[in-house]
């Protein structure tokens, strides 16, 4: 009998409250209050796309088409040029035509460099191209579409239009020098002209185009 008058009072006071024109608020704990005043209202989140409105620091324009990109993942493009070199700089120019997203290294008159481009299979002919596993020495334009056309690169360009190759840089990266250099040692080495990469004429690659 008390159980039945304690819920009767309670149904009483929540009508009170009602009547009033109280308010039922839910708080963030899940705890239910009742008050005179309508609750807050917090500002909705900001939209967000896919976590587009991260700031990664990467330029939009510089990300390669999905195609494009499984290309040169597959098969990247690098060319090895030395300064005062026509046929490297016709090279080059051919793969930024063609929109080919490729790396560059620079060859110098050094024993580090000569051995270096030695191991990657070139002989001292310059620009020595590689697409993948496959080597490419000299330059020849239709040779070189060919061996681009069956790695699958477009043969139009679909760079977009903010890329930006990364910058050419040494094929092996200068030693740091000492605060105390070393006396000069007597030898009997060539002089740096005599190790001047030649720049031959384009050579044609045995038949076969093997990746």
């Amino acid at each position: 009998m008390r159980q039945l008058i304690i819920l009767s009072c309670l149904g009483f006071a929540v009508s009170a409250v009602c009547a009033q024109g109280m308010y039922r608020i839910v708080g963030p704990d899940g705890r239910v209050t009742f008050s005179d005043q309508p609750p807050p209202t917090s500002p909705a989140p900001a939209a967000t796309t896919g976590g587009s409105q991260r700031s990664t620091g990467e330029n939009p324009g510089s990300r390669l088409p999905y195609a494009l990109q499984q290309v040169a993942s597959r098969y990247p493009v690098v060319i090895y040029t030395d300064q005062d070199c026509a046929p490297c700089d016709s090279g080059r120019r051919m793969l930024e035509a063609r929109g080919i997203p490729f790396s560059e290294k620079t060859v110098g008159n050094t024993a580090g460099d000569l051995a270096a481009l030695k191991r990657l299979g070139g002989d001292g002919t310059l620009p020595l191209l590689t697409i993948g596993a496959q080597r490419i020495k000299g330059y020849s334009e239709a040779e070189w579409g060919r061996y681009l056309d069956a790695a699958g690169y477009p043969a139009q360009s679909a760079l977009p239009p903010g890329y930006r190759r990364p910058a050419a840089s040494p094929l092996v990266a200068p030693a740091q020098t000492s605060a105390a250099p070393a006396a000069p040692e007597e030898t009997t080495e060539a002089s740096p002209a005599d190790n001047k990469i030649p720049v031959t004429p384009p050579v044609t690659n045995p038949a076969g185009i093997r990746f």
